[in-house]
């Protein structure tokens, strides 16, 4: 029979429902808060969660949202309550609930809702990973409350950003579960009317506008001026500024248009040390949809990941984590399997520098370091000098003064 899980903190309830669905035949564990739900989910894999909406750490709308935005609601969950309103009944199931039983539950009730769960052919799809799975992290925490209060004017939102961004991240924390996620930049064709009806209540999303073909601008466009009316949101991103997205084709209306409203994105490196925290996020999701084994990440695993500078950004970091979850042999990927991959020699002391920069006198290596610095974040930053000074803490006469000491055009 089925594995269920039941979520509850009060006792009485546990107890009464965990006795009714072991006699018939199933597998029951329980949960007493929050907390507990989330190891047993993960241990357990249940094939159906009976859900509470009040308990004492953490709601379980909360969590059924948590669930949602790390891709680990792939189970069916019933909700209960004895005080919630059809509100919050809606709002569950627009969540991804499958259904809502109002306590004190009878008998044929729960037995009837357990069913039609059960008879579920398919699970619901697990979505990308979106900032909401990111609660303890301060800088992605602040990040998703400054797009949600954007999102609550704006339906479109241009992200400024450098090489190695988050801004796919950031585009799924607006998308909605079970609606259209259409990627711009991946169709060649012109858009149609028709097809941005069937994606109504969806996103657009284009990652690098500096890289659209003039076909693709104009779909882009064409999607813009209608999402109100679709109820759609796009979300663009680009790390060019506005004359090198003239430059490559755009005109200065539709520029206009797309840059409206805009939020400043942080890359990778700049959060380095919230990418261990990503990289198992992106493994869960992995094994929850089934694309790969049940692996975990060793510490050295994750220092290593901090370590690396992530020129090709969130989705570089996706496919680095997916191939190490399918190449690794034991359950644990280890440090070295990190390194080989990414090109690490795990014989120099600091990655990146040549290893004969370490024979060198100090005044000679620090030159070195400081013109690879200099390099990195003008090609990082497509040669924006107010950025540089922003991120160097430099005036930029003294600024300009240190690039030509150092041979820096």
């Amino acid at each position: 029979m089925a594995n269920i899980l039941v979520v509850d903190d009060e006792i009485g309830i546990r107890e009464l429902l965990s006795e009714i669905l072991r006699d018939e035949g199933h597998d029951v564990v329980v949960a007493e808060n929050a907390t507990e739900a989330r190891i047993a989910r993960e241990v357990r894999r249940p094939d159906l969660v009976l859900l509470d909406i009040w308990m004492p750490d953490t709601d379980g709308i909360t969590l059924l949202k948590e669930w949602s935005a790390n891709g680990h609601l792939n189970m069916p969950v019933i909700m209960m309550s004895g005080h919630a309103s059809i509100e919050t009944a809606v709002e569950a199931t627009k969540i991804g609930a499958l259904d809502f039983l109002e306590k004190p539950i009878g008998m044929q009730k729960l037995l009837a809702g357990v069913k039609r769960g059960l008879e579920r052919t398919t699970r619901p799809a697990a979505t990308g990973l979106s900032l909401a799975a990111f609660s303890r992290s301060g800088p992605l925490r602040d990040l998703k409350r400054r797009v949600d209060q954007i999102a609550a004017s704006s339906r479109l939102i241009m992200l400024r950003c450098g090489n190695g961004s988050i801004a796919e991240l950031v585009a799924r924390t607006l998308h909605t579960p079970g609606k259209a996620w259409l990627d711009l930049s991946a169709d060649s064709n012109p858009l149609s009317l028709d097809a941005l009806q069937a994606a109504h209540g969806g996103i657009l999303y284009a990652e690098e506008i500096g890289r659209l073909t003039r076909l693709q601008q104009k779909n882009l466009i064409f999607a813009a001026d209608r999402l109100d009316k679709l109820g759609m949101r796009m979300v663009v991103a680009s790390s060019l500024d506005h004359a090198a997205l003239v430059a490559s084709g755009w005109e200065e209306a539709a520029l206009k248009r797309l840059s409206d409203v805009a939020l400043g994105v942080p890359t990778l490196l700049e959060i380095k040390d919230e990418i261990p925290d990503i990289a198992a996020q992106l493994l869960t999701l992995l094994v929850e949809a089934g694309e790969a084994p049940t692996r975990r990440l060793s510490t050295a695993a994750q220092n290593g990941l901090r370590q690396h500078t992530w020129p090709g950004g969130y989705s570089e970091l996706r496919g680095v984590i997916k191939s190490l979850a399918l190449g690794a042999i034991e359950e644990e990927i280890a440090g070295d399997e990190v390194a080989r991959l990414l090109g690490h020699d795990p014989s120099n002391p600091l990655p990146g520098l040549p290893p004969e920069v370490m024979d060198l006198p100090l005044r000679e290596a620090r030159e070195v370091f400081e013109r690879m610095y200099f390099e990195y974040h003008l090609a990082v930053d497509g040669s924006n000098m107010t950025r540089l000074a922003e991120k160097t803490g430099l005036e930029r006469t003294h600024l300009y003064r240190k690039l030509k000491d150092l041979g820096i055009r």
